[in-house]
């Protein structure tokens, strides 16, 4: 403790000879020594004057205390920083600077605000928090990235940046050195500080080296890694890995030196130590299959695992620590094979550790047992011989000049012998390791520049220690002195450039401590010394260093003790105990055992003691293994004896250690101490005696004592202003220069000049000079504050008086109000009281006089109809008796009547009875007569001869009437002469009866059958009707029951929502619902565009490989292969191409995510399957919306039932038929002749050839043309005259019946067998000469029976169209039919599922009963959604397409037909002519809104329009031009069919943008500028498409100017994932452009005046970590002046409005993002008037968005976060009050991030107080129940997917003027 304290002193007298005794009054706080916690605070209750011995103090429990003062006893105690300097980030800022200062400094930061970085100058002070902190992400490297040293809270990665940008900057390579004692985290550090090094500085190609630096550290941790009684995972060796970097400093490779490794530990463990930690690893895996050959089992069996007698280690698991060891060990290129070698050498250490040996009995002699198991498995796992073995670890050999002896060793000597073997397999087999490593990691590229991170042993000291302690404080006493020169030479530095005069510093130079270990003669030359004397002993060695080394004072000899030795270092004085130095040191390893092992079989383990001849000793250290890994010696030495120049483990490690300091000494160094804050490893407790003990050892104190004999203190110009002009006078405020107004200042305040100093930028002070200065300024606050309060109360007291006197006013006036309203109030009762009485005595008499009178009218009224009664009934008995007598009077003289008529009848019907016999009787004698039989042959005779006249005339009419038909054949002209020919023929060889009685039986077959038919039709209607009106029973039935149903249903649902509690419950989760969704479709969306710009960044990246490929020299890819790379998203790639996805997936999984990233294919194969499942989401939810509107509107339609309406609506059906049937087959003709005409110019590309196949389409498609009128005209005709006829009277119907009969016997055969169009054309005349029938067939003129032939096929095409329209009306009523039945069934399943449901619901608590009726909506509703999505699919889209081709062929006819004689009259030319010039011409003045060009002129239009486009010269047109323009050439490609000229234009256009951005890639203006055309151009292919859902706002014009051939719906997709890709870039480009002026406007720039200059004193920025830019460069102005420049560019360009909010609305994001981030990471501006600059920084922004209508586009609520810091920096914060307050406002926040705030809250002045522990505890109490992701900061790379809504434009395309100045006369408009 003596040492301990000799340094404290010391700064204490240096200090006392400046003391100034006037501070040392009352109320002054103080340090005062403690036993226990080192330094105890204190406050002097007594003014103390010079001399006096007694120091009256007050502790703050408040105890007093006489603190005794003199020379003898203590000095003054040392003086207590104000509390607005406690927790400070650099200890070098605080006003006093003395070991207390720090300690507490320290302890504040590490236990109350859980800060374990605290810088000391160049130092970073690291304490152990033993927890693991969520400040080493990826975004918290991004954070620390590029920003200077200081200007963010103080980390690892601070330190890793300085170095990195101090690399790139000075051209000098850099060093890290992290120290520190066991378990104070130094390994830690170092992994932190590569992986930093390994984000930042990233491999430029794929050889992935930093992750091959990060996979050494499980490796070397590892085998170089063991529990102790300090640390679990201690490093027992020391390491320098040397990351080396190229001219653009990203990682090339590394190199890994290593430090005296400590053997000892394989064959010894102290008590509750492990081994190295690949030994239980491997034991813990020894289950596995691999392993079963190295009969390994737990570690409990071996003995050199199981010495410290606890194998595990808390919270680790071995098996998976092996796991991540081999993965490193594959990831480092070490095969399975070289593993397995590894593992048999670790697994034979082991077993030769049980190997048994025993001693003979002499005790001189041992033996080892026979089939010892272990013996046998070292062996056989090492290929080695057993019995050489077994024999050789049991005897030596000894040799002489004259000969050689085998001698036998003692079981000690043989135990020895054995463990010394174990510990040089494993350091061979670790410096193996080490060599391989650095093989993988070597790299052939040039090194520039390297960055060096030195992981060593720190400062040891135990209760005995050996030779490895000695060598690791030897190596601490060396860096300490390299420390010391350091930053003594960075304090002069710092001087020098501010030319303050330099006085020499002394500081503590440990070199003669150094000279006692390595001079000569000194501790290691007597010990090598001592190695090579033959019997040389550890106390022969000791006696000599006490007889050579007692005069120095570094070097004592203990007073009890002849065996040990004390060094006293710069750290503390250690005792080293002599036994096994030379042991150690020689490192003897026997001959013959080597040369065993040298023979073995095991190619590994023979290589490892191969090379052991080239090194001078067999016994090596690590040191020089490593050492050998940069020196390589020029050419083999012979082999020398072994005990000549032998080189000893302490010389080795003392040129190892020699070349670590050159290293050192060439690099700029940056210094990390690791601190261990407790031995018990607890989280966040600080033991002041530990810590204080490791801040003397690690130098931190010394930096603290050369920066107090100086300047400690050091303020630039502006903040010394800013922070102390209060304490100026107004006169000198006025003054311009603040370099004189500080100086001006300092001159009036401080009379001593030599308390400060003035530099070119900095004014400098001595220790004490600040804090005065705080005093004096907290002095004048304290004056203006009780000035306030004086005013204020005053102001207060008055206003009191006025409040107490207005109210006595008040009370008087509201006392007297309140007694005339009550006497006002009893007069109006009085009077009120005569009206109820007045009143009630009236109603009282007049309710009994009318109760009187009711009682009389009551009885006149029952009187009276009583007698009325009476009279009446007598009167109704008379009439009745009238009545009776009446019908019996009747009724017998009808009796009468009836007797004497059947009398009558009788004597009738006898009588003619009689003569009737008489005449039968004559009659049949007269029937017998011949006469009878003469009568009635006459009357037949002239029948006959009637009849044989009438067949005369009839044969003679018939005759006429052929010869007429054969005059009006011949008539026809040449083009009936074949069919007459033909008729003549078949009239001669024809009877003249049979073809008659045919045509009358077809006739009246005909009759039948339609007659037959309008029967049919008849029974279907009254069927249908009837089933019709039934199903409309049922389903108003249905209806009902469901109603009813549904009643119940709704009073089952009031019961339940009656009895639930609230239906808030309900709401929100339905809400929650919709959120999730929205937010799974937000995140789908993200992945989409994650997955898109994650592919358009591997397209980059291939096209970098492929021009640094074909850098050397050019080559020329195939014609064919132009655009494949480039074009290999675009849908020209077939289905079939592009393959499965799940192929592509387990493409992935196979190839490994690093190779696939490198296959195109597979990537678009991912992005095709996305691309579809996108389509797919907006397909379904385009066509629900169509559907709901499709139902609504025929909710709305009216429904005729006219019989006309339907007959339209039947011919519509048929015609719509037709045509589409027609329109098919020519499309299918188009696509013959188009493939047979390029199959044929595949074969032959001869001119002739393709003007043949031209012409051949041409005349074809003329032909298709002319039968397309053809049956369009027929069609027209057809319903037209059936719809006539159908009105014509029934007996004109019969009359062409009757004259169809009359003719049809002569209608010759011949006449079947014309063709259909003949037959059209007769019925074609047949129906226009309908109308003048009657007037024919009343005129006595012949009729011709041609006419009759074409009234009979008349008959028969009306027959068809009937049948036809009869079989369509029996399918429309089968499909309703069927659709009133389905309907039933699946109101029926309703029915049922409602019922199961009621049933269900009954049974549940009401609780479940609310949520499972939500439920039950939610799938209901869902599966509705799907049942319309197929509807709609079924229905709709089919009759939409063809409806569209309908129109479009019809549109297309007659100009085809134009075009068609335009080509054919034209004569071939050289340049094939464009096939729309002829329209051009005929239509001159009516443009169509298309582009004509040739095909030779695309590469000029995409070069015009897109290479050489600037976004200047279009700015004075329409918007989107150049859009406009490529859409209306598409829009002629399509209009002439041409394919591959649409498909060849929109993928020149995508290339060339893409190049474009390329080209541009940091260019805002042309990457907006070409993302507002890529949407435009998107938006018009949508627009123009012919789809209805993107045609509700085009005009009439605008539909007729849509695409007519092709479907771009894939281009459509693909100018998507551009549009996205271009708005990443251009968000990239934004964010770029504003990242450095975000923390500058927002944290640091003076928005409000006098608001940033009371900002708390700051840190001590170091000149080498300043880039020259001052912090507030940028204001809040240029940042709203940026975003309004970004929104001006983007409005100029005529981007849409939406896409432009989603820019800002992301630029919000970033700056909130980086403001947030950087005010977690630092402590000088969490303070409340960052607070308020910041919120009103906010609102300045906020109000720009409302001035540009912004404020809806979501960029407030991504500012969120920024504005609770900001209220949260403002708030109070004491009590629980304002604990809830915070809780409730900071919803946006975590509670990791208000942790963080509350920590990092820093008051500006002594007024304010620090946010109290017991006050943080509360708020993580509170937010507890959060489920907060745990994220401190946040994730500047997160990108809001992109909406591209669809706007169309209300620009005409045929009005589109295009300027001259773009030079494309080339184009012709159409």
């Amino acid at each position: 403790m003596k040492r301990q304290q000799k340094e404290p002193n010391t700064i204490a007298k240096k200090q006392e000879e400046k003391i100034d005794y006037d501070v040392y009054c009352q109320y002054t706080r103080v340090w005062i020594p403690d036993p226990e916690d080192v330094w105890r605070a204190a406050e002097i209750i007594k003014d103390y004057t010079e001399g006096e011995p007694i120091l009256y103090l007050k502790l703050e429990d408040e105890t007093p205390l006489e603190y005794r003062i003199g020379p003898k006893d203590n000095a003054l105690p040392f003086l207590r920083n104000p509390d607005i300097l406690v927790g400070e980030n650099d200890l070098t800022a605080l006003s006093y600077l003395h070991e207390p200062a720090v300690l507490h400094n320290l302890k504040v930061r590490f236990t109350e605000s859980n800060h374990i970085y605290t810088y000391c100058g160049i130092v970073l002070v690291a304490i152990n928090p033993y927890e693991q902190l969520q400040i080493y992400g990826e975004e918290v490297i991004n954070a620390y990235s590029g920003q200077n040293m200081g200007d963010m809270d103080p980390h690892i990665f601070a330190v890793a940046e300085e170095a990195y940008k101090q690399m790139a900057r000075d051209e000098r390579n850099q060093s890290i050195i992290v120290s520190g004692e066991s378990g104070a985290g130094k390994t830690v550090s170092a992994k932190y500080a590569m992986r930093f090094f390994a984000t930042v500085g990233g491999s430029a190609n794929d050889t992935n080296v930093e992750e091959k630096v990060l996979a050494s550290s499980p490796i070397m941790e590892a085998i170089g890694n063991a529990k102790t009684t300090r640390n679990d995972n201690s490093s027992r060796f020391g390491k320098y890995i040397q990351i080396g970097f190229d001219r653009s400093y990203h990682i090339i490779g590394a190199n890994m030196r290593t430090y005296l490794l400590e053997k000892s530990r394989v064959v010894f463990q102290a008590e509750d130590e492990r081994n190295y930690h690949i030994f239980y690893q491997l034991c813990a895996s020894a289950s596995l299959p691999e392993f079963k050959d190295l009969a390994l089992t737990s570690a409990e069996d071996f003995i050199f695992t199981s010495q410290g007698e606890n194998i595990f280690i808390e919270g680790v698991n071995d098996a998976e620590d092996f796991e991540k060891t081999r993965e490193a060990f594959t990831l480092l290129g070490v095969n399975d094979s070289n593993q397995s070698s590894i593992f048999r050498i670790i697994a034979s250490i082991l077993h030769l550790g049980n190997v048994e040996i025993c001693s003979e009995r002499d005790g001189d002699s041992c033996h080892i047992l026979k089939n010892d198991p272990h013996l046998a498995h070292f062996c056989q796992l090492l290929g080695v011989e057993l019995e050489q073995m077994e024999h050789w670890l049991c005897h030596r050999k000894l040799v002489t000049t004259s000969e050689t002896y085998v001698k036998n060793m003692s079981r000690k000597q043989a135990a020895n012998a054995r463990d010394a073997l174990a510990k040089h397999i494993y350091a061979h087999m670790f410096d193996w390791i080490v060599e391989y490593v650095n093989k993988s990691l070597h790299t052939s590229s040039k090194q520039h520049s390297f960055i060096g991170v030195l992981d060593i042993y720190g400062f040891e000291t135990f209760e005995i220690n050996s030779f490895e302690q000695f060598c690791i404080n030897y190596a601490n006493e060396k860096l300490q002195q390299q420390f010391n020169q350091h930053v003594f030479k960075l304090e002069q530095e710092e001087y020098m450039k501010e030319q303050i005069p330099w006085t020499l510093i002394d500081f503590y130079d440990n070199q003669p401590c150094i000279d006692v270990i390595e001079a000569k003669l000194g501790i290691l030359d007597l010990l090598d010394e001592e190695c090579k004397v033959p019997k040389g002993t550890d106390q022969n060695w000791c006696q000599k260093l006490y007889d050579r080394l007692s005069s120095s004072v570094h070097f004592q000899k203990p007073r009890m003790s002849n065996t040990s030795f004390i060094v006293i270092h710069f750290a503390d004085k250690v005792e080293y105990q002599c036994d096994g130095f030379l042991e150690k040191n020689r490192d003897t390893v026997y001959e013959e055992q080597i040369n065993i092992l040298k023979a073995s079989k095991f190619q590994l383990m023979a290589d490892l003691f191969q090379d052991t001849n080239k090194d001078s000793s067999i016994s090596t250290s690590s040191s020089s293994k490593s050492s050998r890994v940069n020196v390589r010696a020029s050419k083999p030495t012979p082999k020398v004896p072994n005990k000549e120049h032998r080189k000893t483990v302490g010389h080795q490690f003392r040129s190892s250690l020699q070349l670590l300091m050159e290293t050192l000494n060439a690099t700029t160094p940056h210094y990390v101490r690791c601190i261990k804050p407790n031995d018990e490893k607890e989280a966040f407790s600080f033991e002041s005696r530990r810590a204080v003990q490791q801040l003397r050892a690690c130098g931190v104190l010394e930096t603290i004592r050369i920066s107090a004999a100086g300047y400690p203190s050091r303020w630039t110009y502006p903040d010394f202003f800013n922070r102390y002009r209060v304490l100026m006078k107004k006169s000198d405020m006025t003054i311009g220069d603040k370099k004189l107004v500080c100086r001006n200042l300092l001159e009036t305040l401080v009379k001593d000049p030599d308390k400060f100093q003035f530099g070119k930028t900095k004014i400098f002070f001595r220790a004490g000079q600040v804090a005065y200065l705080e005093k004096l300024r907290a002095d004048k606050f304290r004056s203006a504050c009780i000035k306030i309060q004086k005013t204020v109360r005053g102001w207060l007291q008055r206003v009191r008086y006025q409040k107490i006197r207005k109210s006595a006013i008040n009370l008087q006036r509201y006392g007297r109000g309140y007694m005339a309203r009550r006497y006002a109030e009893q007069l109006r009762l009085t009077r009120a009281a005569l009206i109820f009485q007045k009143q009630y005595r009236m109603v009282r008499e007049r309710r009994d006089y009318l109760r009187v009178r009711q009682a009389v009218v009551t009885i006149q009224a029952f009187t009276r109809g009583m007698l009325t009664r009476r009279i009446f009934q007598e009167f109704l008995l008379h009439h009745k008796a009238m009545i009776i007598q009446k019908h019996v009077r009747g009724w017998l003289t009808r009796r009468k009547f009836r007797r004497a008529r059947n009398a009558a009848i009788t004597i009738q019907c006898a009588y003619r009875r009689m003569r009737a016999k008489r005449e039968l009787k004559q009659l049949k004698i007269e029937a017998r007569s011949a006469q009878h039989l003469k009568k009635l042959n006459t009357g037949m005779e002239n029948k006959i001869v009637q009849l044989q006249r009438k067949m005369d005339d009839q044969t003679n009419d018939l005759k006429t009437q052929n010869e007429q038909l054969v005059v009006a054949k011949a008539s026809l002209g040449s083009e009936v002469n074949k069919l007459q020919k033909e008729l003549e023929m078949m009239r001669s060889r024809q009877g003249d009866g049979s073809q008659l009685t045919s045509l009358q039986d077809e006739l009246e077959k005909l009759r039948a059958e339609l007659q037959e038919a309008h029967t049919h039709m008849k029974k279907l209607e009254e069927k249908h009707s009837n089933e019709k009106m039934g199903l409309e029973q049922r389903v108003e039935e249905l209806d009902r029951e469901n109603s009813m149903l549904k009643s119940e249903k709704e009073e089952m649902n009031r019961r339940i929502l009656h009895h639930s509690k609230s239906t808030e419950d309900q709401e929100s989760s339905a809400s929650q619902s919709v959120g999730r969704v929205q937010a799974e479709l937000d995140e789908e969306r993200q992945r989409y565009q994650n997955l898109l710009r994650e592919f358009s960044r591997l397209e980059q990246r291939y096209d970098n490989l492929q021009e640094a490929k074909f850098q050397p020299g050019h080559k020329r890819n195939n014609s064919t292969q132009s655009s494949l790379e480039s074009d290999s998203n675009y849908p020209s790639i077939s289905t079939s191409e592009l393959g499965d996805t799940d192929d592509a997936i387990q493409l992935v999984e196979e190839m490994g995510v690093e190779k696939a990233a490198m296959d195109i294919g597979v990537f678009m194969k991912l992005q095709k399957r996305v691309r579809e499942l996108e389509q797919e989401r907006k397909r379904l939810q385009v066509n629900l919306e169509k559907m709901e509107d499709q139902v609504n509107c025929k909710g709305i339609e009216p429904k005729t039932t006219s019989e006309q309406e339907s007959e339209d609506l039947a011919y519509n059906s048929l015609k719509r038929q037709e045509l589409e049937s027609e329109n098919k087959k020519l499309k299918n003709d188009l696509n013959e002749l188009r493939k047979a005409i390029a199959d044929r110019a595949s074969q032959n590309s001869s001119s002739n050839e393709l003007q043949d196949g031209y012409n051949l389409l041409l005349g074809q498609l003329k032909a298709a043309n002319e039968e397309l009128e053809v049956r369009k005209e027929e069609v027209l005709i057809l319903r037209t005259q059936i719809v006539s006829a159908a009105h014509q009277k029934e007996e004109t119907t019969n009359q062409i019946s009757l004259a169809a009969e009359n003719w049809k016997e002569r209608r010759p055969k011949e006449v079947l067998a014309l063709g259909m169009t003949r037959e059209k054309c007769l019925l074609e005349r047949v129906l226009r000469e309908t109308n003048n029938v009657p007037e024919w067939t009343n005129s006595k003129k012949p009729i011709d029976k041609e006419e009759a032939v074409r009234a009979y096929h008349g008959l028969c095409e009306s027959k068809k169209l009937l049948e036809a329209q009869l079989q369509s009306q029996a399918r429309k009523h089968e499909d309703e039919l069927a659709a009133f039945n389905t309907q039933i069934e699946l109101l029926k399943d309703d029915i049922e599922k409602k019922q199961e449901m009621l049933n269900h619901t009954m049974s549940l608590s009401p609780e479940a009963q609310v949520e499972y009726s939500v439920q039950q909506e939610i799938t209901r509703l869902t599966n509705d959604n799907l049942d319309l999505k197929e509807l709609v699919e079924k229905l709709e889209k089919n009759e939409r397409k063809l409806k569209k081709q309908l129109r479009i062929y019809m549109k297309k006819v007659p100009d085809m037909e134009v075009s068609l004689t335009a080509a054919s009259s034209q004569p071939t030319k050289a340049k094939p002519q464009l096939t729309r010039q002829v329209t051009v011409q005929r239509r001159e003045k009516d443009f169509e809104g298309m582009l004509e060009y040739y095909k030779e002129d695309e590469a000029l239009l995409v070069k015009t329009l897109i290479t050489d486009m600037k976004p200047n010269a279009v700015s004075a047109t329409v918007p989107c031009l150049p859009a406009y323009i490529l859409f209306m050439c598409i829009r002629h490609a399509d209009y002439i069919n041409d394919d591959q000229k649409v498909h060849s234009l929109l993928t020149s256009t995508i290339n060339a943008i893409k190049k474009v951005l390329k080209k541009n890639n940091n260019d805002f203006e042309m990457t907006s500028f070409w993302l507002a055309n890529t949407s435009r151009l998107l938006h018009c292919l949508k627009q123009y498409s012919g789809d209805e859902a993107f045609m509700t706002q085009n005009t009439a014009k605008q539909n007729e100017h849509c695409l007519k051939n092709f479907d771009l719906a894939e281009y459509r997709q693909v100018l998507s994932d551009l549009s996205i890709q271009i708005y990443q870039q251009l968000i990239k480009v934004a964010e770029h452009m504003m990242q450095p002026m975000i923390v500058s406007a927002m944290l640091e720039s003076e928005s409000i005046p006098s608001l940033a200059g009371v900002k708390p004193m700051g840190y001590r920025n170091r000149s080498s970590s300043m880039d020259g830019e001052g912090p507030g460069s940028y204001t809040l102005e240029a940042l709203i002046r940026q975003l309004g420049q970004f929104h001006g560019v983007m409005g100029e360009h005529g981007l849409d409005p939406e896409i432009a909010g989603q820019v800002i609305r992301q630029l919000f994001y970033s700056i909130n993002a980086v403001t947030l981030n950087n005010l977690l990471l630092r402590k000088d501006v969490c303070s409340w008037s960052t607070g308020m600059q910041l919120r009103y920084n906010i609102s300045q922004m906020e109000e720009w968005l409302r001035g540009k209508n912004l404020h809806q586009s979501g960029a407030v609520v991504n500012i969120e976060p920024v504005i609770q810091a900001a209220q949260l920096l403002q708030v109070k914060k004491k009590t629980s009050q304002d604990a809830e307050a915070i809780c409730s406002l900071c919803t946006s926040l975590t509670m990791q991030q208000i942790v963080k705030i509350l920590n990092l809250y820093t008051p500006l002045n002594e007024f304010e107080e620090r946010v109290t522990v017991s006050f943080i505890r509360n708020i993580q109490h509170r937010l507890q129940d959060r489920n907060d992701v745990p994220m401190l900061l946040v994730d500047t790379k997160h990108t809001f997917p992109v909406l591209f809504p669809y706007t169309p434009s209300a620009l005409s395309l045929e009005t589109l003027h295009i300027p001259a100045n773009l030079s494309l006369d080339f184009l012709t408009r159409v």
